[in-house]
């Protein structure tokens, strides 16, 4: 009863989020929409991470990887046939994506198929990193995103190499955002309230112990991987066809981005999911408003020429002073809960 009136709890209040979205789609201009929607897609790249980092521990920085992995999926099966070939004008699609049995899929479809695939990735570099630890670890990890965008540069049959994807159709919303983030909250959610779940966090306080008690390290790391990627190839999804277009030249889909989102768990708080949602809201409308610093400043008769990558500097200042100043973050390991005292009385009195 107790994990019905937690899951209620959880629908209940994302209810009330969804009258948000829809207010906001009523009265709200198309860049607050923007807005809005890139923030949940931000928001499923930091509770994937969350997972990996913050519950169970494992110090990676490949997550971007895991999100271009998803994009170029998701975007090649979107994507339909005449748009492919008019993209690939310097070399032939690869098989099977310059098939017509592989071309113009339904969003929910090639954002599933991408997941998986994003899925088996980090099952396939999981398998062969996770026996290491640490900044071992680490680099592993951050040399496998670094890999994906060099193939993604060099392998013009499958990603138009630098040339990017162009023309991706337009379906990242508000409520693809909504639906797809209130799927990962809640599957991650129950997956931490789970034996398995205490399992991970156990792997994450002390390996050496976890394993006296007869928890399988390796297993859990693995399969705690496997879902974050498979969760970063949706928003990898969702990512591309907002931005309508890949571009591996910049930093969308490179190792920036891990780091993005690194600063958005930290700031909410490592291991806390509601934690990982607040970071992304925060970083997300804060990046917009940190504009201003790259554009030209006049102030009266004195103009402050603006400095390209100021904000990426700015952030980088938070994320030191956060580290230093507040590393718990705004939510620790705590997680927000709605108070339903009238229906917590009543599941008291079942029990």
């Amino acid at each position: 009863m107790e994990k019905l009136h937690k899951n209620y709890s959880f629908l209940l209040s994302m209810a009330f989020f969804a009258v948000i979205l829809f207010l906001i789609e009523l009265f709200c201009d198309s860049y607050i929409k923007r807005l809005v929607s890139i923030t949940e897609v931000y928001a499923v790249m930091a509770v994937s991470l969350t997972l990996i980092n913050g519950v169970t521990g494992i110090f990676s920085l490949g997550h971007s990887g895991f999100i271009a992995i998803g994009a170029y999926v998701s975007a090649l099966l979107t994507m339909p046939l005449e748009q492919k070939q008019f993209n690939f004008i310097m070399d032939d699609i690869v098989v099977p994506f310059n098939m017509e049995a592989f071309s113009g899929y339904g969003f929910i479809w090639a954002t599933i198929i991408a997941a998986l695939v994003s899925g088996l990735f980090a099952f396939i570099i999981g398998w062969a990193s996770l026996r290491l630890s640490g900044d071992y670890l680490g680099i592993t990890t951050l040399g496998f995103s670094e890999i994906i965008r060099i193939a993604a540069l060099n392998w013009p049959g499958l990603t138009n190499g630098a040339l990017g994807l162009k023309g991706i159709p337009s379906y990242t919303n508000i409520w693809w955002g909504f639906a797809w983030l209130v799927v990962t909250v809640l599957f991650i959610k129950n997956l931490l309230n789970s034996s398995f779940g205490r399992a991970l966090k156990a792997v994450k306080q002390d390996p050496v112990a976890a394993k006296s008690m007869g928890i399988d390290v390796f297993k859990h790391q693995l399969v705690s991987f496997v879902i974050g990627g498979f969760f970063a190839g949706v928003s990898g999804s969702l990512y591309a066809h907002w931005l309508t277009t890949i571009d591996p030249r910049t930093s969308t889909i490179g190792v920036p981005l891990t780091f993005n989102i690194l600063i958005m768990i930290v700031l909410g708080g490592l291991g806390s999911i509601s934690g990982a949602v607040i970071g992304a809201v925060i970083f997300s409308f804060l990046s917009e408003f940190l504009r201003f610093i790259e554009s030209d400043i006049v102030l009266g008769s004195l103009r402050i020429p603006g400095i390209s990558g100021m904000r990426t500097l700015v952030f980088s200042v938070i994320f030191i002073l956060v580290m230093v100043l507040w590393p718990s973050g705004i939510m620790g390991n705590k997680e927000l809960k709605l108070r339903l005292p009238m229906l917590k009385k009543k599941v008291n009195s079942n029990v």
